[in-house]
């Protein structure tokens, strides 16, 4: 029962956060916020990156995992030069070396330290819009741990 629910809610969220625009008006739209300041490639292997992959259509579910994880990282890291958040379009052409190494297909939440990185996209889907608390100490959590590396 529980997987027929998780496959529902999977099927659900996808069907909201990629469904097509009927009208294209903001396919146009570029912002600073997908343009990735280090490539797949050259990341700092000391750096502790937060990325939140994302498409251009998005629910109300992936709004609330950007705005708690934007909020968090810039309450508890903002004076931190060792932790980066990073919004990317993963269906933008510069991220494509980003989206590839992650294999990343739809939103994803990763926390990333070098080669080491953790998915919390499940547990953020879960929480961000009615335990946001439990996202931001999830954060925390993962986030710490690779500082401390």
């Amino acid at each position: 029962m529980r997987k027929l629910l998780f496959v529902l809610f999977a099927a659900f969220v996808s069907n909201a956060c990629f469904s097509e625009n009927a009208n294209k008006a903001n396919t146009s739209e570029t912002s600073s916020k997908t343009t990735i300041e280090n490539s797949a490639e050259s990341l700092d292997s000391e750096m502790v990156y937060v990325y939140y992959f994302h498409g251009k259509q998005r629910c109300k579910t992936c709004m609330a995992v950007e705005q708690v994880t934007k909020e968090t990282i810039d309450q508890l890291y903002g004076n931190n030069q060792k932790v980066r958040y990073q919004e990317v379009l993963f269906d933008e052409a510069e991220n494509k070396a980003l989206v590839e190494k992650y294999a990343v297909t739809w939103s994803t939440l990763l926390i990333v330290k070098g080669d080491d990185y953790t998915d919390i996209t499940r547990q953020a889907f879960a929480n961000a819009r009615n335990n946001p608390e439990t996202l931001k100490n999830l954060l925390k959590s993962e986030i710490e741990k690779r500082i401390l590396d």
